[in-house]
Formats: C-alpha cells, structure tokens, sequence
C-alpha cells in the first residue's frame, strides 16, 4: 500500500521499542494483595518488570514492555486491587538494563 504524501506508516507493536517505566504507589497498598495482584495483571499485559514493598507504605514496581501496555498497567495501578486505596501513583523513565525476564514479586 502506498502512502500519501506526509502520511507516515504506523509501527506494529513488535517494531516499536520498549518503555520501562518506575512506578511508586502510595496510600493503603500494602497489606491488601497488591503486589499479587500487580503481577497478575502485568503478566496478563505481556509486562515484564518487578514489583515490592517499600518501608515507608508504599509499593514500588519497574515496568516493561511496549508503551500502550505499559501506560494501560501505570493505569490500573491507580485503582489496584479491590481492598486498596491508592492515593498517588508517580511514574517515570527507567533504564532498560534492571529488568528481569517474568515479573517478580519481591520482598
């Protein structure tokens, strides 16, 4: 298929590069099976990465894959799992070369 002058071609998903992102949760996130959660629904998305508890409440994860998936998990975390009250969610860039194959639960 041909393009029209200034039309650019849209990258498939597996084209694109990666994002990797560094989230912090805060509020009631802890005791309330986010973590858990946070994985399933990041292996559901394709994600890989890591998510844990911070001393201080709240939780902290590092986020990969391509940016719609990414963004739509940086989302969900805003809500997290039914018990959860999340307050805050900060969201940043993150170097590539931390990030696990899988999604872990760490302590």
């Amino acid at each position: 298929a041909r393009l029209a002058p200034g039309q650019e071609a849209a990258m498939p998903d597996f084209a694109k590069p990666d994002i990797v992102l560094h989230v912090r949760v805060t509020g009631r996130v802890q005791g309330v099976a986010y973590r858990a959660w946070a994985r399933a629904t990041a292996l559901d998305l394709g994600l890989r990465g890591w998510v844990r508890n911070r001393g201080d409440g709240s939780v902290e994860a590092l986020i990969a894959g391509p940016e719609e998936r990414v963004r739509a998990m940086v989302l969900a975390m805003s809500e997290g799992p039914a018990a959860a009250r999340v307050t805050d969610v900060l969201a940043e860039d993150a170097a590539p070369a931390a990030v696990p194959p899988g999604f872990e639960v760490r302590a």
